[in-house]
């Protein structure tokens, strides 16, 4: 098992595996003064962080597709299942979270349990989960902005695409503007302040929480009243084509693996850890409370869908409208139209925040390059690190289709839910006796099985999806043995 380092401990391989120090960790989170994150968020705060994580486009965007592509009415059953699978992860993360109040999350947790190089292995991921994760749901807006301006007569110009030759192969690339610029506007709103930023997300959590509940109620009277007439459920399994994946049972699971994506929220709430007026008690609240409230509307909304609408007609960027168009209620359709533009839009905060907060962490490690770890003297937030990812996040949503965006957000979150598991694990067996406000029951049962379940829902995405994880990493790796090793100052610290 890792253990803490000390000075001048083994070389090679060891140093590789070489632990933070907890002790170091703890110091980090008690610090103050213009060159550290302001504490500003109270437990409502993050508690609605995370709801503006999860509800967004998981809900008003994922669940349409996943229906139509993989499991059809069936995919209740695929979000009780990533349910399931996040609930195991979740009691892992809210350990850690309040043992370890520090900003960067499975990185910082990682660093501490299983070595620097695991640890940049899950920050390098999280590049991957929370990066990819905001332009996927950048994409999504932007198709809910075009449908919302055409309903109320005001057409956007078409979004300029090209065929292009890569690798001898044709590729059919889109430039979405829209994307684009929705993307910088929240990087705005990130580099003014992290307390102005919450505020503006707990407001929108309340209107979209409010559409989402009108839709399930609305959906609900249209059944009631017409006698839950249409009724297309039948074949709630559909037959599997021949092809693994796609409907029946497997199609199941893979749609499992696909609406994780919609889960993503409940994590990126640890990374706002170094923000947090008490985390100790109030990051297990927001984790867990966040999740439970989401995977009830999740199932609801999932549900009366595509017992609404035919599941083979919801793979479109907009299937919570659809769903509310056929109840025939069009202040409603634009309540939800409206409802999921602001809910998109707190989803790419909190995962542009979240990302900053990694790439803040792995700097101040000297994992990063320094400017990564900026603090700006007035509004006390990474602003270097936000604008920089801004911008990377921005050009994906600009270039990069849907379904690529979503599938790897969702393999870059079950790898760090199976490593923050397995790091549960450890640190019962490394640090027995430290204080741990929240304890993960039935350990090492529940890590056990969130391994499982993640792992499981990794090996059926697609093999398209697994290789550009792969190579993802290999990039990381790169960056990592030719720099981050070089400059890390645990490294240092055991060169004397």
């Amino acid at each position: 098992m890792p253990s803490v380092t000390v000075k001048g401990e083994n070389k090679g391989m060891g140093n590789l595996l070489a632990t933070k120090p907890l002790e170091q960790l703890m110091q980090e989170s008690q610090e103050t003064g213009e060159h550290s994150l302001r504490r500003a968020l109270g437990p409502i705060n993050l508690l609605t962080l995370g709801i503006g994580a999860i509800i967004g486009a998981g809900i008003f965007v994922i669940t349409g597709q996943a229906a139509a592509q993989f499991a059809g009415p069936a995919i209740v059953f695929s979000f009780i299942l990533a349910g399931i699978a996040c609930a195991f992860a979740g009691l892992c993360y809210a350990e850690f979270a309040s043992m370890i109040p520090v900003a960067g999350s499975a990185y910082t947790y990682s660093y501490a349990t299983l070595g620097e190089l695991v640890a940049w292995i899950i920050g390098w991921d999280l590049v991957l989960e929370y990066a990819f994760g905001a332009a996927s749901v950048a994409v999504g807006w932007s198709g809910h902005l075009r449908a919302f301006l055409h309903d109320v007569g005001m057409d956007l110009p078409p979004i300029p695409h090209a065929d292009i030759v890569f690798f001898g192969k044709p590729v059919h690339v889109t430039f979405d503007y829209i994307g684009f610029l929705v993307i910088m506007a929240i990087t705005t709103i990130l580099v003014i302040g992290i307390k102005e930023s919450a505020n503006f997300t707990a407001a929108v959590v309340v209107l979209k929480v409010a559409v989402v509940c009108v839709f399930i109620a609305l959906a609900s009277a249209f059944l009631l009243s017409h006698n839950f007439k249409p009724n297309y459920w039948h074949p709630f399994i559909p037959k599997n084509t021949g092809e693994f994946g796609t409907f029946g049972i497997s199609g199941i699971f893979r749609g499992a693996g696909v609406v994780f994506f919609a889960y993503i929220g409940f994590d990126a709430v640890s990374t706002a850890a170094q923000e947090s007026k008490n985390p100790k008690k109030d990051m297990p609240f927001a984790i867990l409370g966040s999740l439970v409230i989401c995977t009830v509307l999740y199932i609801l909304v999932s549900g009366l869908l595509t017992h609404l609408v035919p599941y083979t007609q919801l793979n479109v960027p907009d299937p919570v409208v659809v769903g509310m168009r056929a109840t025939g209620q069009q202040w409603a359709t634009f309540l939800v139209e409206l409802g999921a533009l602001l809910g998109l839009a707190t989803v790419m905060l909190v995962m542009l925040l979240g990302q900053s907060r990694v790439f803040y962490s792995m700097s101040r490690d000297g994992l990063l390059w320094p400017w990564a770890g900026k603090i700006h003297p007035r509004f006390r937030t990474p602003y270097l690190s936000s604008i920089v990812v801004g911008v990377f996040v921005a050009i994906l949503a600009t270039l990069l289709p849907l379904n690529v965006l979503d599938q790897m957000t969702s393999i870059g979150t079950l790898l760090a839910f199976v490593l923050v598991s397995a790091g549960v694990w450890v640190m019962r067996r490394t640090h027995p006796d430290t204080p741990r406000s929240f304890r993960t029951p039935w350990v090492p049962v529940v890590p056990i099985l969130a391994i499982l379940f993640s792992g499981a829902l990794i090996v059926t995405l697609p093999t398209a999806t697994q290789i550009r994880l792969v190579v993802w990493l290999i990039v990381g790796l790169f960056i990592y043995f030719f720099y981050g090793r070089k400059h890390s100052k645990v490294q240092k610290s055991l060169r004397g």
